[in-house]
């Protein structure tokens, strides 16, 4: 009888397989709410990655961290109407603390847009305070209807960066900089993710914003994520918050503004974008372990081998653990790294250890072949780049393998609805057909110029939808 396979394989059912991934890698678990998510130590890895890489691209682009309350006075979100009317669904609000009722209901943090424009209100005075670039990492909270882990939970971990500009031009400017130098940037270095950038249709637009840049990637099983994205806020929240600076001229004018996240929901598209029916594959410019050496015995010279090559692929640059668990078999042990989808495996035996080698496996690349150990250092950061440059093609290429070109909404429904991704004119599709897509869960993801690059305005001629089922 055939062994049982670890995990559902993707092509029977990719929604359980994705289950069976978070699961058996050690990723997360569900809370003890509906909803909410325990992110385990492996997987918190991954997003600490993603943190510090991020973190580095919205420094360099002059924004600094702050912090700022999780409870917001629900009368901030009333400012707004748009906003508030966007999230009121999803809002929880507290109206006891201290075993009383409070005077005034408050709403946990869904998003910062209100409470930072109270205080951005009070911070710019003049010309001289602007621009002002904030971001913070923190947690949100958006009630789930249909919780899916890293996807859609109640609560999920994210940046959220917000910034005031004297002119209309320098803020369309600035979201512009966050979608491409760190949002695109850092998905398709760091985490080897082919993504489409777009601008959002007024449908699907932020709400309280003027426009919406987004970034679209195609999951392993051709639907989209949304993973990413920076808002032009115009002047709404400015007029709610009368947030004004003296300019040269002496007159008191109106700040223009922006708003950009990203989340743990990236953590989901990693597994979807590169996982395999073996689990994970974690892009090595991301992986927290890039190389893991595996002890395959006890033996006090096999041991001492391992830890040497441990300390001498650190050396080399390379983010490595050292598995010498031998009172865990093995075999299962193997599987384990496999699941987690460690790049690179180094494995070190009594045999091995006579013959000067080890069994290099790669995770991403497939194959294993003996290797001289004297030789690991000077090789692994080589084939971790080619690995790296690999999931991005295959990433890649999936998309442009499953794009179609079609002229008519019903063509773009049944492309969406057999698992591909379409691209109509705009002018062909329009918002009545747009409203269309979406009584067959289809979505318009982003609006796209005929060479790729984000169209600057709704009917900008040339403008094409992307159409898809989407997470």
């Amino acid at each position: 009888m055939a062994k049982a396979p670890v995990l559902t394989p993707r092509a029977d059912d990719f929604p359980r397989w994705y289950q069976d991934v978070i699961s058996k890698a050690e990723l997360a678990d569900n809370g003890p709410v509906r909803g909410t998510m325990v992110i385990r130590p492996y997987g918190y890895g991954l997003w600490e990655r993603m943190q510090r890489e991020m973190d580095a691209r919205i420094k360099a682009a002059g924004a600094d961290n702050a912090y700022f309350p999780l409870f917001i006075p629900q009368s901030y979100l009333t400012r707004e109407a748009e906003h508030v009317e966007g999230f009121a669904p999803e809002l929880a609000v507290v109206t006891h603390g201290g075993g009383k009722e409070l005077e005034e209901p408050v709403v946990v943090r869904p998003t910062s847009e209100t409470i930072i424009n109270d205080y951005f209100s009070k911070w710019v005075q003049s010309y001289r305070d602007l621009p002002l670039l904030i971001n913070q990492w923190a947690n949100v909270v958006r009630w789930e209807m249909r919780p899916r882990v890293f996807l859609r939970t109640s609560e999920f971990l994210w940046q959220e960066g917000h910034t005031a500009h004297a002119t209309y031009e320098d803020a369309r400017d600035y979201a512009a900089r966050i979608h491409r130098e760190v949002y695109a940037d850092f998905m398709v270095n760091v985490l080897a993710m082919d993504v489409v950038l777009g601008r959002k249709t007024p449908r699907e637009r932020f709400a309280g914003a003027i426009n919406t840049l987004t970034l679209e990637g195609m999951m392993g099983d051709g639907k989209a994520l949304q993973m990413g994205t920076s808002h032009e806020l115009g002047q709404n929240f400015a007029k709610a918050f009368d947030t004004r600076y003296l300019s040269k001229d002496g007159e008191r004018e109106l700040v223009w503004q922006t708003s950009w996240g990203t989340s743990t929901r990236m953590v989901g598209g990693l597994i979807m974008t590169h996982g395999d029916d073996s689990g994970l594959r974690v892009p090595p410019r991301l992986a927290p372990v890039q190389a893991v050496v595996l002890a395959i015995k006890g033996d006090d010279a096999v041991l001492a081998k391992v830890r040497e090559t441990g300390e001498k692929l650190a050396a080399a640059g390379v983010r490595v653990k050292v598995d010498d668990r031998t009172d865990t078999p093995f075999g299962r042990r193997a599987v384990d790294w496999e699941l987690k989808g460690v790049p690179l495996r180094v494995e070190i035996g009594p045999r091995d250890l006579e013959n000067g080698t080890a069994m290099l496996v790669r995770r991403i690349a497939g194959g294993k072949e003996p290797v001289a150990l004297d030789a690991l250092p000077g090789l692994c950061p080589g084939l971790l780049e080619e690995d790296h440059a690999l999931l991005l093609r295959q990433s890649r290429e999936r998309r442009e393998s499953r794009t179609v070109e079609v002229r008519t909404t019903a063509e773009a429904a049944e492309a969406a609805a057999a698992g591909n991704w379409a691209r109509i004119p705009w002018a062909d599709l329009g918002p009545e057909g747009e409203a269309a897509l979406a009584e067959q869960a289809a979505t318009v993801r982003c609006l796209v110029a005929e060479d790729g690059s984000v169209p600057q305005a709704d009917d900008a001629p040339g403008t094409v939808a992307v159409v898809a089922r989407a997470y």
